[in-house]
């Protein structure tokens, strides 16, 4: 099944979710090889003094990135996002997403993210002037939201009208208020409300960790698709295994060694390239660790990785780890159902 945005095409109902830290190019790319419909950006900022720093210009970094190209921005002042969506637009974006999801203390205490939901006249102002400097471009604009700012505070559904109206093409909901942080457990009541209410496609996001989860998830919200964030870090065959299952209701196996060590070292090797040596070797721990957390030996070797200063040895080292692992076994130990996530994403929507 298809679906459509704009002028865009896209391959499937499975997206990768914007995470900060994580979904840079390499990662979104490998998503992608694995089975992943669409893939959005991790969060760039609306504030024009920073967008030529190190870490903006990365996040902005689409070399050799299937299209299409979609960029989230964030901000709290209506005129900088829709220079944001221009400035963005100008150097390869093909869709705009709005963040009114992100819970993080940094982002809204700064009144961004999910904390403009608090604001509806000026989530408003936001969403009607970045899809009026995004329209003669021809580029659409999406939205990831939550459900409400607190318990007391869903207005969602509300949001989603007004958003709608006012030329959003597409909405994503994580089933959490923004009170509730990545804390609980996600509701789709919710987002199936959302779905009722609007004409335009909706995504369901959040604790969507296996197969049988997001076939019961997109039956229960009647969602158009399916966002999938921290299940994918150290298992971004999810989306293959999830896109089997939709077709055929049967599991597919879980992947050979050998072939996580191919995806694992090539995602290191670009991650290299886009991060330098330095940065490079640092920020690949994380990715590292959530693919051995559940792996034999898997702790006492992310504690010798985390030792590791320079790419090389950090690349020898998972080379050696999985040619061991393979003598062990054939393939990766299957995911336990629905497991609860990681607290990893605590941080995941931090912002410059």
């Amino acid at each position: 099944m298809t679906l459509q945005i704009g002028t865009h095409t896209l391959e499937n109902r499975l997206f990768v979710a914007p995470m900060a830290g994580v979904t840079d190019r390499p990662f979104r790319m490998l998503c992608r090889e694995l089975g992943a419909g669409y893939a959005v950006s991790e969060m760039v900022t609306s504030r024009k003094e920073l967008w030529n720093t190190l870490k903006t210009s990365r996040r902005a970094n689409h070399d050799g990135e299937p299209g299409p190209i979609a960029v989230q921005i964030a901000g709290t002042d209506a005129a900088m996002m829709a220079e944001a969506a221009v400035y963005n637009i100008e150097r390869g974006a093909q869709i705009i997403d709005i963040n009114m999801g992100c819970p993080a203390k940094k982002v809204c205490n700064k009144w961004a993210g999910s904390a403009l939901m608090r604001d509806e006249p000026l989530a408003l102002e936001i969403v009607q002037a970045v899809v009026d400097a995004a329209q003669p471009h021809r580029v659409p604009v999406t939205l990831k939201m939550r459900t409400g700012w607190s318990e007391d505070h869903r207005n969602a559904v509300k949001l989603a009208r007004d958003f709608e109206s006012a030329g959003v093409q597409m909405l994503t909901v994580h089933g959490r208020t923004r009170e509730q942080g990545y804390k609980g457990h996600a509701e789709y009541d919710t987002i199936a409300a959302v779905k009722a209410a609007v004409r335009v496609p909706v995504v369901a996001n959040g604790d969507i960790r296996s197969p049988e989860k997001a076939r019961d998830v997109l039956a229960v919200t009647g969602a158009d698709a399916v966002m999938i964030g921290r299940a994918a870090q150290g298992r971004p065959w999810i989306f293959r295994e999830i896109a089997h299952f939709l077709d055929t209701g049967t599991h597919l196996a879980p992947p050979l060694v050998a072939e996580v060590r191919r995806l694992l070292l090539d995602h290191l090797v670009e991650h290299y390239a886009l991060y330098g040596e330095f940065s490079g070797v640092r920020t690949a721990r994380k990715h590292i660790g959530w693919y051995v957390r559940a792996l034999p030996d898997g702790e006492a070797f992310r504690a010798r990785m985390n030792a590791i200063e320079d790419c090389a040895g950090q690349l020898r080292a998972v080379d050696d780890y999985f040619q061991g692992l393979a003598d062990r076994m054939d393939r990766m130990p299957a995911p336990t159902a629905d497991e609860e996530p990681s607290g990893e994403e605590e941080t995941a929507c931090a912002v410059d």
